[in-house]
């Protein structure tokens, strides 16, 4: 499961303009163009055993999938600027269910963690086909957040969850978290080594973000805007 460029447009927007893989909607000159959403309203809703007690399908949604202690939860946190929306824990594998919180008309989804959770076997099976389960049959699923920790990136989990994304034609945003442990020429060169890696598999952008430092965090923010239904513009006389 190795993918073309990094930056790849997914197949559903081909014929769009793209920007570094982003797509980019053309709607009149540029002081006209349509607001991007914060994530700054986030707020969390409801939690998931599995696949029989999800909310109504009724708007985009996008998963965030991560080792357990790759920097999922502040990852979360950071991009919806929202310090305690996601839990953080010291302890791996603490987030056992589907969690869903609701911001700016879209889903965000926190996946179970995978990989050092120290649980036992049986649950650990059963996070990954309720996992799975929600990739391949949830209608409403725009895009998968898949974040790794830039010094040790594309575990067997981490490619597990990025060839599940694939298979089923969802683009992917390769966050590559804690990239303030490297130096900045080192993690540059950890980000072009994964789109290396990667430069086979359709639909796959690959950024740097460090929640500590707040870097990366808009051209997140921007990777995701590009897979949701564009906000419509706010009349001038509501915007004051």
């Amino acid at each position: 499961m190795r993918s073309k460029s990094g930056d790849s447009t997914p197949e559903a927007v081909a014929d769009a303009p793209t920007l570094r893989g982003i797509r980019v909607i053309i709607a009149g000159p540029l002081h006209e163009a349509p607001p991007m959403r914060t994530f700054a309203n986030a707020r969390y809703t409801v939690s998931a055993t599995g696949m029989t007690n999800l909310p109504t399908a009724d708007r985009p949604e996008v998963a965030f999938a991560g080792r357990s202690n790759a920097g999922k939860s502040s990852a979360l946190n950071v991009l919806t600027a929202r310090k305690g929306l996601a839990r953080v824990s010291k302890t791996p594998g603490r987030t056992q269910l589907l969690n869903f919180f609701e911001c700016d008309g879209v889903r965000l989804v926190d996946l179970p963690g995978y990989g050092f959770a120290k649980v036992p076997p049986k649950m650990r099976q059963a996070w990954g086909r309720m996992i799975g389960d929600f990739m391949r049959y949830r209608e409403t699923l725009v895009g998968v957040v898949v974040v790794m920790d830039v010094r040790h990136p594309l575990t067997p989990f981490d490619e597990q969850m990025l060839g599940w994304s694939v298979e089923h034609g969802k683009p992917v945003l390769a966050l590559l978290t804690k990239a303030d442990k490297l130096s900045f020429g080192r993690a540059k060169a950890q980000r072009l080594a994964v789109e290396q890696a990667l430069r086979d598999a359709p639909g796959i952008s690959v950024r740097l973000m460090s929640a500590t430092k707040r870097t990366g965090v808009d051209e997140a923010r921007a990777v995701i805007e590009g897979w949701l239904p564009t906000l419509p513009a706010v009349p001038a006389d509501d915007a004051q």
